[in-house]
């Protein structure tokens, strides 16, 4: 593949994709569009090109198959009339479900330039290609994600038969041989191949019985255009990148990177594999509790499937992570918010609704076989122990900030404006969402205090509260894989007296958010609690975790004296407080933080922020996960923490604002930089090198550049001087 995914896309109208298949020498363009009307969704169609590349030869054979099947109750049958060659024009099926009432779904031949491969063999007369080719199966409801192995199934037996009727020696040409049966009949699985000779185009589209008239080809082309100019004139209204990168080179890159974001939302329904044996080795009480954890996973005794569930979710990753991360989504949705609140708050709530009487939601959303096919089994076990960090929360806080905004006194063109900002245009509805998901937020809360607590009194540890202490659960000698940040050097070997700081500032910032929450829908005892804990944990992040000695943020633990001490890798975990925007201007750490962040033999890279520092002994070592490449969600909070602080005044405005406007160019320009040279997003990207790493198309938290583009250009501000 030479590159795939959304040019423009926007969930609610429809938009462009396209795919680079260089192996097959072709470019595939869907264009997906929505036509609202009636009482099940509306309409819509799906316009499917194929354009021979560059490099193709000057016959290019192309199949093409499409499937559509139907789960549970509900029935979809093919309505045409069955002809052992194939069905001419369009192949017509009609269907009926009780979340789509009655519908038809069509597949049309195409217009006439559309050319098939000529008769070049006798087995053409029983089997012509200028016609689609439709097969008909009846499977279980259970294995119909399987489909791509069902259709080699199929297939092979009908390629078996011809090269028994023919031989090897005189076989048909390969788009031939490798086609499915004409089969129309009763089933709930339809298989529709068509065949071409070079350049190709044809719709699929979808009828409700409920719209006011059935979807046509002609629609679909209308629908086209105003879909893709909807979508420019409404990024350029949202999203529009500020200067530097307000340059024509930037519009494509900004357009796909957001449109894959969004087009990574889907829909899952399944159950769940969940460890609900609560062993007591899982309370990691003593020393050596990793081993042990270790070996009360292996039982798995009350290991068992749970639900279903369903999860709407923007994913990091569709082809491969197609599930929902419970700490990357609150990071997608970031730039969404500003899109399309409405659909934003949709998913917020999907994800609380999962919560379980304790409070607990689980980390990785893995829900049904099809997701289970994408994970090895060792990382399927969901544990209700187990945290991740509350990104959730951040989008509270976008909210309530977008309540507080000054109203805009230019008003969107957009027709589905009212729709997507219902929550800030009529702030009640925003309260009254709140409202109705506050007690699971604060359920959620105080499981979070309860299972990830740590232990303050038991090492003398002198600190402001004797309650704002917290250690991720969960953790093995090599990883804390709960606090998202997995490999990242902690201390060694564990103990069950660690102190975290990253979660703390987690919790500091999940506590903020409940307190404005609090504020906004006027549970005002609720908000003066809140206020306290608040108050408590930022005392307590300098009281515990600030070293003198080293002057970065530090985990802490106990050495063998009973004594607690600080253990310090410098990197992401040393600026947690600063990211989570815990520290006010007037700081007295700030100008440490800064330090660290702007030295290049630390954290600073031409690329953005390393995750360890370049100083430390693990830098670049062992599975090198989090120990020294650029991740965008840390740089995203960084980028935003130093904006914050350039606006406010204090000792460290004008370093900041210089600190922001360099680091948002590197993260930009790298990015965009390997997109182009790449196609793709990255997971990652190399801090001496500036490559993508790890996963291709990772199209989630990294989108994050995107917001980041839109951010404001202070570089030419009165207060920003060259000071680096």
């Amino acid at each position: 593949m030479a590159g795939y995914g959304w040019d423009e896309y926007d969930v609610r109208l429809g938009g462009r994709q396209t795919i680079h298949d260089a192996g097959n020498f072709l470019d595939i363009t869907t264009e997906f569009v929505k036509i609202p009307g009636g009482q099940h969704g509306g309409n819509w169609g799906v316009r499917i090109k194929g354009t021979p590349r560059e490099d193709a030869p000057e016959h290019l054979i192309s199949s093409v198959i499409f499937y559509a099947a139907m789960e549970g109750f509900g029935s979809l049958q093919v309505s045409n009339e069955a002809d052992d060659l194939g069905i001419q024009g369009t192949v017509k099926m009609e269907g009926s479900s009780n979340e789509l009432g009655d519908f038809t779904l069509e597949v049309t031949e195409g217009p006439e330039s559309n050319v098939h491969p000529p008769a070049m063999h006798k087995s053409y007369a029983s089997k012509p290609l200028d016609r689609s080719i439709v097969a008909s199966l009846q499977v279980e409801d259970a294995n119909i994600w399987q489909a791509k192995a069902l259709l080699f199934q199929h297939m092979k037996t009908e390629v078996d038969e011809m090269i028994s009727q023919y031989g090897q020696e005189n076989a048909p040409p390969p788009w031939q041989i490798f086609t499915i049966a004409n089969n129309v009949g009763e089933g709930n699985l339809h298989f529709v191949q068509k065949v071409f000779n070079g350049a190709f185009e044809f719709d699929i589209m979808l009828s409700s019985g409920s719209a006011p008239e059935p979807v046509t080809s002609g629609a679909i082309s209308e629908a086209i255009k105003s879909t893709m100019k909807s979508f420019s004139d409404r990024f350029s209204s949202i999203l529009a990148p500020k200067a530097p990168f307000d340059k024509s080179q930037y519009k494509a890159f900004a357009h796909s990177m957001f449109s894959n974001l969004i087009g990574g939302i889907g829909y899952f329904y399944g159950d769940a594999v969940v460890d609900r044996s609560y062993a007591p080795e899982y309370e990691e009480e003593n020393e050596g509790f990793w081993e042990e954890t270790a070996e009360a996973r292996q039982r798995q005794g009350a290991v068992k499937l749970e639900g279903p569930a369903e999860l709407y979710t923007s994913i990091p990753s569709r082809p491969f992570f197609p599930r929902g991360f419970l700490w990357d989504e609150g990071f997608h949705l970031i730039p969404i918010a500003d899109w399309d609140m409405d659909l934003t708050l949709d998913i917020v709530r999907s994800w609380f609704n999962l919560m379980d009487e304790d409070g607990w939601i689980g980390r990785e959303q893995i829900l049904g076989q099809e997701a289970r096919s994408k994970v090895p089994q060792e990382f399927q076990v969901q544990y209700p122990h187990y945290a991740n960090p509350p990104t959730l929360f951040l989008i509270f806080e976008a909210l309530i900030d977008k309540l507080k905004a000054p109203e805009s006194s230019t008003k969107s063109s957009d027709p589905l404006e009212s729709i997507r900002s219902a929550h800030i245009q009529n702030p009640e509805n925003a309260k009254i969402y709140l409202r109705k998901l506050y007690p699971l937020l604060k359920r959620h809360y105080f499981w979070f205090r309860k299972t990830q607590w740590g232990d303050i009194k038991s090492y003398d540890r002198d600190a402001f509260s004797t309650k704002e202490a917290y250690r991720w659960r969960g953790r093995s000698r090599a990883h804390v894989l709960t606090s998202g940040l997995d490999d990242y050097p902690r201390p060694q070997p564990p103990h069950p007296g660690e102190l975290h700081t990253d979660l703390i500032s987690w919790i500091g910032m999940m506590t903020r958010s409940m307190r404005r929450i609090a504020e906004t829908i006027g549970e005002t005892d609720d908000a003066k609690e809140f206020q306290g804990y608040e108050t408590s944990i930022v005392r307590n992040i300098d009281d515990l975790h600030w070293s003198k000695k080293e002057q970065i943020y530090c985990d802490a633990t106990v050495d063998d004296y009973e004594e607690s001490v600080h253990v310090c890798h410098k990197g992401y975990i040393s600026i947690f407080p600063f990211l989570t925007g815990l520290l006010p201007a007037d700081n007295p750490r700030l100008g440490a933080i800064l330090d660290l962040i702007s030295d290049p033999e630390e954290l600073w890279s031409p690329y953005g922020l390393r995750s360890l520092s370049k100083s430390n002994a693990n830098y670049m070592t062992g599975e090198n996960y989090w120990r020294s490449p650029v991740w965008m969600n840390i740089n995203y909070l960084a980028v935003k923490a130093l904006y914050d602080l350039s606006q406010a005044v204090g000792p460290h405005q004008e370093r900041a604002g210089k600190l922001y406007s360099s680091l948002r160019t590197n993260l930009v320009d790298n990015v965009f930089h390997e997109w182009e040279r790449t196609k793709f997003a990255w997971e990652q990207y190399n801090p001496e090198t500036g490559e993508g790493q790890r996963t291709q198309h990772f199209t989630g938290w990294t989108s994050l550049v995107v917001k980041i583009m839109a951010m404001p250009d202070v570089s030419q501000s009165k207060h920003i001087k060259d000071e680096l």
